[in-house]
C-alpha cells in the first residue's frame, strides 16, 4: 500500500510540473443530460431483484437467492408463493458533464428512484429515504451520487502516446453481464498503442481502521484491439481482500461498528476472462469465457478448513440481420457448485448439506458487489430483463455486497434462439424461447428439495440433485411514441422444472412444485 501511495504521489508531480507545458485555452462546455421512467410489474413466483424486495419463499430469513445455491433448510410455503405480486416503479438519472477541451472533464451524476409506488414513510436509520421516493407526501431526501470522477489527458512528458486517468466514484464495467458491473471508488487508467486499448485499474471496496492491514483492495487491467471487424480483449483482476466478509457498514475512523468483528476471515480472489466482438461474413459475434479461483482462509485462532475457489463461464451470441428481421441464439454454460463441498455462503466453518465442512466453491463467481444479475438481460422470467428502477428483476438475482456470488450465471446453462421484426419504424416485436439447465451437484441452485423426505439426521440434509429449470418463451414490443420516448412491453412463462422443486420444511408434505413462474412488465422511458 505505501508503495502506491508514494507511486501516486510521483504521478501527480509529474503532472502537477508538467502542466505550464500542455497548457490549454479551451473554454468550458457544461452538458446535461438524463433519464426517467414509469414501470409496471405484474408476475408470479418471480424472485424481486431489489435486496428489500421481500421472498417468494422461505423461513424466517428468506431464501439465499444471491450467493451460491439456496439453503438446505426448509423452504415454507409463505411469502409471495403461488400469489400475483403487482407494483409499480420509477427512477430518474440525472448527469452533468464539465468539459475543457479533450484534456479535462468532469462528471456528476444523480440517481433518484422509488422502488415502488407506496413506499413505506418511515426512516429506520440516517440515509435510509434512498430509494423512497414512491413514500406518500413525497418530500424525501432520496438524491444519491450514482458518479463523481473527472479525467485528465496526460502531457506526454516525452512519450508519444495518448494517455488517460480518471479518478473518482466511478463504474467499473467489465463485461458486465459476466464479470464487474459495479461502481466505486478508484482510479483508472488509458493508453492508446493504435490499435491496441490498454486500461490500468485500481478500485478501493473497504478502507478498514487507518492502522491495520485490513482493506479491500482490487488490482486490475484489461486490453483490447480492433482487428479488422473484430474486436478482441481480455483482462484479469485481483481482489486482494484482507477482511471478508466485506463488512457493508462504514468504519468509523477510530474503531470498527459495533457488532462486527473484523478479520473473521481473508480472500485472495482472481478473475480471467476474454472476449471478442464484431462482425463475421453476415453475422454479429459475441463471445465471453472467464475463469475464477483462489481460496477464502480463515484468520488465525479459527480451527477452520479454508475454502478454495474454481469456477468458469463461457457465452456466445450469434445475431444473422435480414432486412428488418434479426435472428440469433445464444449458448451459456456456468459451472455450479457441489453441494457436499459448498455451505449456502461458503465461508469457513459453515456447513454442507452432508453435515461437513465447506471445503469448494466450484460455481463460477461473480466479484462482490458485481450487479450482474441486472445487466445480463437474457429473458423475462429467469435471468432478468430491461434494466431500470428494479434492475432486471428475475430468478438471477445478485445483490450480495459482501462478498462473491454466483451472479447471473453461476450454476445454470442455457440455450435461446429468437427472432426480431421490425414492423414499421416505430414498432419492433421479439419472440424468444430458452432451454434452461442447472450445473450444481449434489443439490440443486435454486430448488431445494429434498432426496430422503422424512429423513432424520444425517439424512436428512441430503438435497436431491436434478438438471432441469425449465423451459421460458417471451414476448418483447418495443414502441417509439418520440424520439426521446420509447415505451415497452414484455413478459415471459416459465414452465418449471424439477431443479426448482421446493422442501416444505414438513417431514410429512415433504417436497412440493411451485406453480409456473410468469412476468408482464411495461417500461416507458424518456431520455434527454
Amino acid at each position: 500500500m505505501k508503495k502506491f501511495i508514494v507511486l501516486c504521489s510521483a504521478g501527480l508531480l509529474i503532472l502537477a510540473f508538467s502542466a505550464a507545458g500542455y497548457a490549454q485555452e479551451a473554454k468550458l462546455e457544461f452538458r446535461a443530460s438524463g433519464t426517467i421512467d414509469a414501470q409496471t410489474h405484474w408476475s408470479m413466483n418471480v424472485p424481486p431483484l431489489n435486496p428489500n424486495g421481500p421472498p417468494i419463499y422461505g423461513p424466517s430469513g428468506g431464501a439465499d437467492y444471491s450467493t451460491f445455491r439456496t439453503i438446505p433448510g426448509g423452504a415454507y410455503p409463505d411469502r409471495a408463493l403461488n400469489h400475483n405480486v403487482t407494483y409499480w416503479d420509477s427512477r430518474m438519472s440525472l448527469r452533468f458533464e464539465a468539459a475543457m477541451g479533450k484534456e479535462l472533464s468532469a462528471v456528476l451524476q444523480f440517481e433518484i428512484d422509488g422502488y415502488r409506488w407506496g413506499n413505506s414513510q418511515a426512516a429506520v436509520r440516517p440515509g435510509s429515504e434512498a430509494h423512497q421516493i414512491g413514500a406518500w407526501s413525497a418530500d424525501r431526501v432520496g438524491i444519491e451520487v450514482k458518479y463523481m470522477y473527472f479525467d485528465v489527458g496526460l502531457p506526454y512528458i516525452g512519450i508519444p502516446l495518448p494517455m488517460n486517468v480518471r479518478l473518482g466514484a466511478q463504474p467499473m464495467a467489465i463485461r458486465p453481464a459476466i464479470f464487474a458491473a459495479t461502481d466505486g471508488m478508484g482510479v483508472s487508467g488509458g493508453i492508446k498503442i493504435d490499435p491496441v486499448n490498454i486500461n490500468p485499474f485500481y478500485f478501493k471496496p473497504a478502507e478498514g481502521l487507518d492502522w491495520v492491514n485490513d482493506d479491500v483492495d482490487i488490482w486490475g487491467l484489461q486490453v483490447n484491439a480492433k482487428l479488422g471487424t473484430l474486436t478482441i480483449g481480455g483482462y484479469g483482476a485481483w481482489y486482494d481482500m484482507n477482511q471478508y466478509l466485506m463488512p457493508s457498514q462504514a468504519f468509523s475512523a477510530t474503531s470498527p461498528p459495533a457488532g462486527y468483528a473484523p478479520g473473521t476471515s481473508a480472500a485472495n480472489l482472481f478473475w480471467f476472462g476474454v472476449y471478442t466482438d464484431g462482425k463475421v461474413g453476415p453475422v454479429d459475434l459475441n463471445f465471453d469465457a472467464a475463469y475464477d479461483f483462489g481460496q477464502v482462509t480463515p484468520r488465525s485462532g479459527r480451527n477452520y478448513s479454508e475454502v478454495k475457489y474454481s469456477g468458469w463461464v463461457s457465452r456466445l451470441k450469434v445475431d444473422f440481420p435480414f432486412e428488418k428481421f434479426n435472428f440469433g441464439t445464444t449458448l451459456m454454460y456456468a459451472s455450479g457448485s457441489d453441494a457436499n463441498k459448498t455451505s449456502s455462503t461458503g465461508l469457513p466453518g459453515t456447513t454442507t448439506a452432508d453435515g461437513t465442512q465447506s471445503t469448494r466453491v466450484s460455481g463460477y463467481m461473480v466479484p462482490v458487489g458485481s450487479e450482474s444479475g441486472a445487466a445480463n438481460n437474457e429473458s423475462a422470467v429467469f435471468y432478468g430483463m430491461e434494466p431500470g428502477a428494479s434492475g432486471g428483476q428475475g430468478w438471477a438475482a445478485n445483490h450480495n455486497y459482501t462478498q462473491a456470488s454466483k451472479g447471473a450465471f453461476g450454476g445454470t446453462y442455457f440455450a435461446k434462439l429468437y427472432g426480431s421484426y421490425k414492423i414499421t419504424p416505430w414498432y419492433k416485436i421479439t419472440l424468444q424461447g430458452l432451454y434452461i439447465g442447472d450445473t450444481a451437484n449434489n443439490g440443486n441452485t435454486y430448488g431445494n428439495a429434498r432426496r430422503y423426505v422424512g429423513a432424520t439426521g444425517a439424512a436428512a440434509g441430503y438435497l436431491r440433485d436434478d438438471s432441469f429449470i425449465g423451459v421460458e418463451a417471451d414476448l418483447l414490443n418495443e414502441i417509439q411514441i418520440y424520439k426521446n420516448l420509447v415505451f415497452r412491453v414484455f413478459g415471459g412463462y416459465l414452465w418449471a422444472g424439477n431443479a426448482l422443486d421446493l422442501y416444505s420444511g414438513n417431514t410429512t408434505t415433504g417436497n412440493y412444485a411451485m406453480k409456473n413462474p410468469w412476468a408482464i412488465r411495461t417500461r416507458l422511458l424518456y431520455t434527454f
